[in-house]
């Protein structure tokens, strides 16, 4: 800025005397008035020259500096006193002025005044800095001579103002204002702050900017405010001298008032200013925020701040620029550099704004949560939350929460995420580490939107960062593959693989990550004797194959049983799957896992036809030698039970007919020798074991129906076929059963479950009704054989069932053991007809290898935890829920069966001529069974939560255990689905209700039928419960709320309304939402249980979350929950109580929640239900809410209680600007409230029971504290006004705390910790209580009216409780139930009187305990 030039070090002093002749020529010269021609000493008789000569300065003449022959404090003083005791003072100071003003009229001496002096070099020396003042600095020192000087200064500056720099580079306005900065006092502020604005006022704009910048190192503080003031008008007038203008009031000491003007003003043009000027005006704005308006002020700017207005524009002008100039890009490249620096400047500002103030980074999460889901989102959105994120740690989880509610509501979406990257990435890349953390923490959550937009956070950090950061990408993804969550793994595959798509050449750099050698690798985990690894190996070789055999072929009409793979590529396919098979044959559990994990890559992937061919050939021979036998030929052995050919649905010829070799496979393993079951390694026999029956089968179906074009003609004749059993039906012959004779018809049983649920999966979509009808029959099977292996499984304790599925999870969850799981692992399946293949067919036994057994074996510990997780309890049967993970998986498409209706089915004879018709329907225990699994997938699928997490350390798989082939599915594929069925589910459920509405009308009462008829009721009354839960699963589903799934909304919503009436055409989603509300309402006349009562409340509640105006049907809600609570319910069949607890708190809290006024609510409840139940026998109800009873008061006192606190938390407490009529409202409101709370609190001397006393010192404490915060504020400005009523409130509330006090002295003589534990914060606030009261009066002027007295400790039953502290001084106590005796303000004095003994006692008790202790 100042150019200083010194002389150098190494000159001698005598030099500045010589002739400048003897000097070397200076390269700057310059014309003045009186320019000396030689560097020399001023010499004149000026009183000014003298007095600095005599004081200690040399004035030089031409461009050599002024030398200072002492230290400049000494100078000023020297000549300060010189003036000072000068005989003509104060006129020596005019004569000393008028000196200067002549002496600087040359301009070459003026710059010297102006540049720094020159201390000679002993003095320098002497001094410890090396920094010299100009003389004018040093003269402006001096407070006798400051105004003066500065009145010369600013009268000389107007003749340098248009002159920008002189000759020798120096520019001499900015010289004169630098001579003003950092002056150590400033003698009249005043004066210089009107003579500098006034210069600002007439300089030209590029020295305006210059003197407004120097202001805060001018003025003083006690300037700030004129010149604040001044600045902000002329912000007004004169927009270029903004960014200086807003630079120097951040700097100031203002007024909030001037300083929210300003921001006002600057919010108000932030559309029209300048990129950059952007970053000023932006730390302007956050300067100026406040802890009170920094939400206001944030809310504003984000609304206003409109970063794409700047940025897009000129990427276009510069791309546009590089078109034209297609070699000459300099000028656009400079400006988009431009562009991206005042971008970094405008986020820095941001960045420190967040970092440092803690207010500004919480206000600025809190507009964008507040934003309504309806307002659009910028992209400045997504950008501050990830600068947030990453420099704020506390925020971390605060932000996720954020992201993750936008995020399932639709407001945060995939093209907003790629316009932030596309905008900002120049700012969010060295973010880097903190969006990959977010996007690691995004795709651990179970909802399947906020998993994607992880997902994409991936990918766009890859396409838009550089090389390390793409690293760190992929680096992470491969993090993500390894972790063995299934969603991350697929996830992060699928990420993979748009990033190859996307920038192949960059993932080629990052090729690292990922194996060179897959197919060596497989090898490897193929032939590994670790049971895993086998598994996982046959995972990734299928995948494999399945991608080298995918169909590439583009049109099926041309390539017609051709296949474009070449023959090295089909001898490679064919390979690798011989390889596999032949590595897995030794272990049936892994031939079972290559089996289902090969058909699941048939069903989801087109194969080319030559492999399909192959494949379903191969197939089909294996599984004919493996698992199918002629009719005719009875197997004949030692077999324990007689071998039976049974569930076969046509009656054959018996030279004709196939069958399922079931019964002997399973034989074979359980009771073969010793019972190891277990073979040499180097046996040649051929392992087929019944394991694999159902996968095999699977596979087998899938292939043919890939085929031929879902046609299962070709193996029809593994629907009716029967199968090789035994009578399984136990009868009396059960008890004399072996165990492993019991394990082994257990065994036959699961087999034979999972051999009908796979052919039901089979032929469930077959159009036939010939099929259908047996498609029906099938599932009555599946239904009496479950109930058949209930019996079974209640008398064989330690049994431990067969896997059904196979993936990883299973396997680590459910040990697999070589001998128990071997021989209890068995399946059936088949084809047309089998073809004898000659005598040598003969089964071998279904072991592992020894190999394969050592590693299968649970150790002692592992068995000892199956058997406890599988023991039946001591009853006649078991349920069998909770081997859900032990049977085989039904497909989304079984449920088509729901649409069946009176099936025809045809009976033939030997010639294929009809011989008889047979009428088959869906009955109720097969409807039941359906909509059982149904909602069990809903529950998977639709409806994870966060307490359906596992714990650390517990295993992750297990709650998927059973749903792998629907976890292969989206969730929005799964809802379509169940939208499908919602026209016969509706079917099923008017059929139901109408049952019950006949039941009622008739006026039967359950407990007084029959078996079967109570046996019947219950069965109807567990399918209306199942669909009103699938239902609810549905549409609580969060998928609705994204916008992509509003027309699958819109279609759930059309069938429900079209159940009512043929709906109208182009009704709105509110109309059709509305009916459908309408419609299922109706429903509530027939509900038969207290459960499914509680389902249709939840499902009309979820309707309703989806509705614009949710508050017109909010009454409908309350009044439905309340005739349910009034209504009597019939006891389930294996139910103790007919009202189970925890849906009775629900349902109880939803009455409340949803009823126009709670504390009504609760006084009916609590006045007059209670009442009834108190004067009603020992185990009746309660007449008006037969849901009361002593058993569940708890519940009801629980669920009132908190509520009654939630409803006074929300009530705001009013100021003293508020209306009348609001103060009395809330009066009012308050007054019920505290009744409500008297009526509660005293029912503890009825019923009081530790769980209800627990619920009453809780709640009692929240209650007390809201009435602290609500209520009190209230009362300090309603006491005059209503002191009635005041003294009223108090007089009730305080025979509360009162009781209050009792109760935390019961609590102590009890010593019962889990109540005492809420003493005291009970007591604490009880005093504070107290002090509030006094508090009041004496803003009121009315302190005489509290007096302080002792309150005894009692009992519940308002006995005293006997202390050693209060045996002592008993005679000194005075009672607590001292009256008044003057006007009911005396009243007031008693309260207050018990209400501050609350606190004194407390010491009391405290000490009591402590003595007792």
């Amino acid at each position: 800025m100042i150019s200083k030039r010194r002389l150098s070090k190494s000159e001698d002093k005598e030099s500045l005397t010589e002739d400048a002749s003897n000097t070397k020529e200076q390269p700057l010269s310059k014309k003045t008035k009186k320019s000396h021609v030689h560097n020399e000493v001023e010499e004149n008789d000026s009183i000014f020259v003298k007095l600095l000569k005599t004081s200690g300065i040399t004035l030089k003449t031409g461009e050599c500096q002024n030398q200072l022959a002492m230290d400049q404090i000494i100078f000023q003083k020297k000549l300060f006193q010189t003036l000072r005791k000068h005989p003509s003072y104060p006129k020596i100071i005019e004569e000393f002025i008028s000196g200067l003003e002549s002496y600087i009229e040359d301009q070459d001496c003026f710059r010297n005044c102006l540049l720094s002096c020159e201390r000679l070099q002993d003095e320098e020396a002497s001094t410890g800095t090396s920094y010299s003042k100009s003389l004018i600095k040093l003269l402006l020192g001096i407070d006798i001579l400051q105004p003066a000087i500065i009145k010369t200064l600013f009268e000389k500056l107007p003749e340098f103002l248009f002159e920008r720099v002189n000759s020798d580079g120096i520019n001499m306005p900015r010289l004169i204002i630098s001579q003003l900065k950092w002056l150590d006092r400033v003698v009249d502020g005043k004066d210089l702050t009107t003579r500098i604005m006034q210069l600002i006022s007439i300089a030209p704009e590029y020295l305006q900017h210059d003197f407004i910048t120097s202001l805060p190192e001018v003025l003083g503080d006690s300037q700030h405010a004129d010149v604040g003031k001044e600045l902000s008008d002329l912000l007004t007038e004169n927009t270029p001298l903004t960014v200086p203008i807003l630079d120097v009031l951040s700097s100031l000491r203002l007024d909030p008032k001037l300083l929210s003007k300003v921001r006002h003003l600057m919010m108000d043009k932030l559309s029209s200013v300048k990129l950059d000027d952007l970053p000023v005006i932006i730390k302007f704005i956050l300067h100026s925020v406040t802890a009170t308006d920094a939400l206001e002020v944030i809310s504003e700017l984000r609304e206003k701040l409109d970063l794409q207005h700047f940025i897009l524009p000129l990427r276009l002008h510069v791309s546009q620029s590089r078109l034209k100039n297609k070699g000459r890009t300099s000028f656009s490249g400079n400006e988009e550099n431009n562009g991206q620096d005042c971008g970094f400047l405008l986020f820095d500002v941001i960045k420190s704004a967040v970092r440092y103030e803690k207010t500004i980074s919480e206000a600025w999460i809190k507009a964008i949560e507040h934003t309504a889901p309806v307002s659009e989102h910028k992209t400045l959105d997504l950008a501050m939350l990830f600068i947030i994120y990453s420099t704020n740690i506390q925020t971390k989880k605060y932000i996720e929460r954020v992201l993750r509610n936008k995020i399932r509501s639709g407001c945060f979406h995939e093209e907003l995420l790629q316009s932030t990257f596309y905008i900002h990435h120049f700012v969010l890349k060295d973010l880097c580490p903190s969006i990959l953390l977010l996007a690691q923490n995004l795709l651990h959550s179970l909802d399947q939107s906020i998993i994607l937009f992880g997902s994409l956070l991936y990918k766009y950090a890859f396409k838009f960062f550089d090389t390390y950061c793409q690293q760190e990408v992929i680096g992470a993804l491969v993090t993500h593959i390894c972790s063995g969550n299934e969603a991350e793994v697929d996830t992060a595959l699928d990420v993979l693989l748009e990033l190859v798509v996307l920038n192949l050449s960059a993932m080629r750099l990052n090729a690292v990550f990922v194996k060179d050698d897959m197919h060596l690798v497989v090898r490897k985990q193929l032939s590994s004797t670790i049971f895993k690894y086998k598994l996982i190996g046959i995972i990734g070789a299928v995948t494999m194959a399945g991608i080298m055999a995918a169909d590439r072929s583009r049109s099926s009409s041309l390539t017609q049983g051709k296949t474009d793979l070449s023959n090295e590529q089909y001898t490679q396919v064919t390979s690798l799957l011989q390889l596999v098979h032949s590595c897995s044959e030794q272990s049936p559990q892994a031939s079972a896992l290559y089996y289902d994990e090969f058909a699941n890559l048939i069903q989801g992937r087109k194969l080319a036809p030559t492999i399909l061919e192959w494949v379903g050939q191969t197939i089909l021979n294996d599984f004919q030698d493996a698992f199918v036998v002629d009719l005719c030929v009875v197997p004949k052995g030692d077999y324990p039970f007689p071998v039976k050919a049974l569930y076969g649905l046509e009656e054959y010829n018996s030279c004709d007919g196939i069958a399922i070799n079931l019964l002997p496979l399973l034989f074979s393993q359980d009771f073969a020798k010793d019972g190891s079951g277990m073979i040499s390694q180097n046996s040649d026999c051929k392992l087929v074991s019944p394991l694999c029956l159902p996968p095999y089968f699977r596979l087998l179906r899938l292939c043919v129906a890939r085929q031929h074009n879902g046609n299962l003609e070709e193996i029809d004749g593994l629907l009716d076929c029967p199968l090789f059993l035994t009578d399984l039906e136990p009868g009396e012959r059960l008890e004399s059963m072996s165990v492993k004779e019991r394990s082994f018809m257990c065994s036959l049983i699961y087999l034979t479950l999972n051999w009908f649920r796979e052919v039901v999966n089979a032929f469930c979509c077959q159009t036939s009704p010939e099929m259908m009808g047996k498609v029906l029959t099938r599932l009555k099977h599946i239904v009496e054989l479950q109930r058949i292996l209930e019996k079974y499984l209640a008398v064989t304790l330690d049994y431990v069932p067969p896997l059904a599925t196979f993936d990883l999870e299973t396997v680590d969850v459910i040990p697999h053991t070589s001998t128990a799981v071997s021989a209890k692992i068995r399946k059936q399946g088949m084809i047309g007809r089998k073809q004898k293949t000659g005598g040598n067919k003969t089964s071998s036994h279904d072991t592992l290898s020894k190999e394969d057994g050592s590693e299968c074996d649970p150790t002692p510990s592992d068995r000892d935890q199956l058997e406890k997780e599988f023991k039946g309890k001591e009853e006649k049967t078991v349920s069998l829920q909770n081997y859900h993970a032990f049977f085989r998986e039904l497909d989304m498409e079984v449920f088509s069966v729901l649409h069946c209706g009176l099936v025809t089915k045809f009976i033939l004879d030997s010639e294929m001529h009809t011989e008889a018709t047979e009428v088959v329907q869906l009955q109720p225990p097969e409807l039941l069974f359906l909509l059982e699994d149904l909602s069990h997938k809903v529950e998977n699928m639709l409806t994870p939560s966060a307490a359906r997490r596992i714990p650390f350390l517990k295993s992750k798989g297990s709650q998927n255990i059973g749903f792998s082939h629907l976890h292969q599915r989206s969730a929005q594929e799964i809802a379509h689905c169940i939208v499908q069925q919602l026209t016969p589910m509706c079917n099923h459920l008017e059929n139901i209700h109408n049952y019950f509405q006949c039941l009622a009308a008739e006026n039967h009462d359950i407990d007084d039928e029959p078996g079967m008829q109570a046996q019947e009721y219950h069965l109807m009354s567990s399918c209306y419960q199942r669909l009103l839960q699938i239902f609810h699963g549905l549409f609580a589903w969060s998928g609705f709320f994204q916008p992509e799934n509003q027309n699958l909304l819109h279609l759930a919503f059309e069938v429900l309304t079209n159940r009512l009436n043929q709906r109208e055409p182009d009704q709105s989603l509110e109309e059709l939402l509305s009916q459908s509300f309408h419609y299922l309402q109706n429903f509530h006349h027939s509900i038969p249980s207290f459960q499914s009562a509680l389902y249709l409340i939840r499902l009309l509640m979820v309707i309703l979350e989806k509705s614009t105006a949710p508050t017109q049907k909010k009454e409908n809600i309350a009044s439905l929950a309340r005739r349910f609570l009034c209504r009597v319910w019939p006891r389930g069949e294996k139910e103790k109580s007919s009202v189970p607890g925890e849906q009775l708190h629900a349902l109880l809290g939803i009455y409340l929640g949803h009823t126009d006024s709670v504390l009504k609510a609760i006084e009916e409840i609590a006045g007059v239900g209670v009442p009834e139940l108190i004067n009603s026998s020992k185990d009746a109800s309660s007449s008006t809410f037969p849901t009361l009873t002593r058993h569940t008061f708890v519940i009801f006192f629980r669920v009132m209680m908190a509520e009654l606190v939630k409803t006074v938390k929300g009530l705001q407490a009013g100021t003293a600007a508020d209306s009348q009529q609001i103060h009395e409202e809330k009066l009012l409101y308050w007054n019920m409230a505290v009744r409500d709370f008297s009526i509660l609190i005293n029912l503890i001397k009825v019923f009081d029971s530790r769980p209800v006393l627990h619920v009453c010192l809780k709640y009692g404490r929240l209650f007390v504290e809201a009435f602290l915060k609500q209520c009190m504020p209230l009362l300090d400005f309603s006491f005059r006004k209503h002191r009635e009523d005041v003294l009223s409130l108090l007089e009730t509330f305080q025979l509360d705390t009162r009781l209050l006090h009792h109760l935390c002295g019961h609590s102590k003589i009890h010593q019962d910790m889990k109540l005492t534990k809420h003493v005291p914060l009970l007591k604490k606030t009880l005093e504070l209580l107290v002090c509030r009261v006094k508090a009041m009066l004496i803003l009121n002027n009315c302190r005489e009216a509290f007096w302080l007295g002792n309150l005894k400790n009692r009992d519940l039953q308002g006995e005293e409780i006997i202390s050693q502290n209060s045996q002592e001084s008993i005679a000194d106590e005075s009672e607590d139930d001292t009256s008044s005796q003057v006007t009911k303000s005396k009243a007031m004095e008693d309260g207050e009187e018990d209400e501050a003994s609350d606190g004194e006692k407390e010491q009391d008790s405290d000490e009591s305990d402590d003595d007792s202790d």
